[in-house]
């Protein structure tokens, strides 16, 4: 057997079923081996472009991603998604191929270990032969266990060297206790007397509350306390439609009445949450709040650089059903025919939509989406101005990924999509971009039109850099300087070979969503909107009104 195939061999015993990159002379031979043991290889436009896949495949699938790469250039063209994945905290395996060892006159040579240091990537060296299969495995588990990259370099002089035959490979799973304690019972005592003796309760949910599987515990908890129930960004919508009670995004991106009640919290419980400074604005958000977190790890530090009042150290259900059963009663809390009545009127009324020839307000485009895109199609948002409105004003309850504050890369959320899909089977699902970032990495479109990803692009497009836009003139500059023509992209994606139109209206804009639901293939919708509307946040960071 050669150490490639041995590799190749480990990569699938690890579970790994898709892979995301490009060909070169240092990974043929390993890519050529996948493909023979039943792997789906998809052969991308750019190297980051495929890692931005596989980071995709990964937040979806809850397993690490894989990305492969050739030796030197290929390797540095991960630097930017590469970032992005281990800011997300993403599970992923990157294979890189490497120049033969030792020879650093090689013109592909490039210092591999200390390029993935430089990329906040961890690395694990195929040295020798007889480590191929403790180096994958080495991989695997340290992407598991720390939730972060991993590049495996293998040079090609060794991945053609003869081994053993790989017949007793123990997978890194196999090495991961299962770990499910129960929280500290004082920690517990002290979570119950902080809860009862509040009178406004408010409970966010994280990434890890939804990953678990908690919500009929939280709502639970909820019914008990009667409090407001608040998610993080990477949360969003989630159990939405199960509360009244919901109030949304907690933070920069809650809406006024959102922000109006929460600072009247003095009682946070956090699920899963590890309440940065966007989550709770540096403590402004809950001035007179007092704090219970519940979440895996040994201990956080929140973002206005404290510690939690009560810390229980346990999953989310285990934690919840804990401190359920600690308390006894019912708070009404939050829970009142007036809180109620101000959680339900409308973000945006229809009659403030203010658009102009031509262009749409960027308030009125997502209403639309949100209208007539079906709740099963899940959402990714992007980055950048433009994304914020989405941010904002989704309400269905649907899944949804966001890449906001992963770098500030502009132009990942296409790719995480096109993982995203293929990680669910094909199952549809849209994003929501500006020009300037679906242009970024427009030839991946192409990607998802040769192997039939039903993805749409809704593209927020107002013909310019639009957060660059809006700080410029904030700050006294010419903002025309951040703007850029962009031609019509519905015609693009039909060249490239998917579906695409551009809409100057919300008729137009429906009769497109309309064509998409019907049967659902890679489309491009250029919406033109106007640039004279400005997002919440942004009013808020840089004029400092409160909407």
């Amino acid at each position: 057997m050669k150490v490639y195939e041995a590799l190749a061999q480990a990569f699938v015993a690890e579970g790994t079923s898709d892979v995301f990159g490009m060909m070169g002379d240092a990974n043929m031979h390993w890519m050529n081996a996948l493909a023979q043991r039943g792997v789906r290889l998809f052969e991308v436009r750019h190297e980051g472009s495929g890692l931005g896949m596989a980071d995709g495949w990964a937040r979806a699938k809850g397993q690490p991603g894989v990305v492969t790469t050739t030796s030197g250039p290929g390797t540095a063209q991960l630097a930017t998604s590469m970032i992005v994945a281990s800011r997300a905290r993403t599970p992923l395996v990157a294979f890189c191929g490497e120049t033969p060892w030792g020879d650093q006159g090689a013109v592909q040579y490039l210092d591999q270990r200390r390029f993935a240091a430089a990329i906040e990537c961890g690395f694990v060296h195929v040295s020798r032969a007889d480590l191929a299969a403790e180096a994958v495995q080495k991989a695997f588990y340290l992407a598991r266990t720390e939730s972060r990259p991993i590049m495996v370099s293998a040079p090609i002089d060794v991945q053609k060297q003869e081994c053993e035959e790989l017949d007793d490979y123990v997978p890194s799973t196999a090495l991961i206790p299962r770990v499910c304690s129960l929280p500290d019972p004082a920690a517990v005592e002290r979570a119950r007397d902080i809860i009862r003796s509040s009178k406004r309760v408010v409970i966010i949910a994280g990434r890890g509350a939804r990953r678990a599987d908690a919500g009929e515990q939280i709502l639970r908890l909820q019914e008990q306390t009667g409090a407001l129930l608040a998610t993080t960004l990477q949360a969003k919508n989630w159990l939405c439609g199960d509360s009244d009670y919901h109030v949304g995004i907690a933070g920069l991106y809650g809406n006024k009445v959102a922000m109006e009640l929460l600072q009247e919290a003095d009682c946070v419980i956090a699920v899963g949450a590890s309440l940065n400074h966007y989550t709770i604005e540096h403590g402004y958000l809950f001035p007179d709040a007092r704090y219970v977190q519940i979440d895996t790890a040994p201990h956080l530090v929140m973002g206005n650089g404290a510690v939690a009042d009560a810390y229980l150290r346990a999953d989310a259900v285990t934690g919840l059903t804990q401190l359920s059963q600690a308390l006894d009663g019912r708070i009404e809390g939050y829970h009142t025919a007036e809180v109620l009545h101000r959680l339900t009127a409308p973000l945006v009324a229809p009659a403030e939509f203010r658009g102009e020839p031509g262009r749409m307000d960027p308030r009125e485009v997502i209403h639309v989406l949100d209208e007539e895109i079906p709740a099963e199609i899940g959402l990714v948002l992007g980055s950048g101005h433009q994304t914020d409105f989405g941010t904002m004003l989704f309400q269905r309850s649907r899944d949804v990924l966001s890449n906001y504050g992963m770098f500030g890369a502009i132009g990942q959320a296409p790719l995480l999509t096109i993982g995203s899909i293929v990680a669910n089977g094909n199952r549809p699902a849209f994003v929501v971009e500006g020009d300037a970032s679906f242009l970024m990495h427009l030839p991946e479109f192409e990607t998802a039109c040769r192997y039939g990803i039903p993805i749409l692009v809704v593209v927020m497009n107002d013909e310019g850099l639009g957060a660059e836009f809006h700080k410029a003139a904030a700050a006294g500059l010419d903002p025309e300087l951040a703007l850029i023509p962009t031609p019509e992209l519905g015609p693009v994606a039909v060249a490239l070979g998917g579906g695409g139109a551009t809409v100057r209206t919300a008729g137009e804009l429906r009769a497109a969503l309309a064509e998409y639901v019907r049967a659902p293939r890679p489309t491009v919708i250029d919406v033109r909107i106007s640039r004279g509307v400005m997002s919440v946040p942004y009013r808020r960071l840089l004029h400092g009104e409160d909407v």
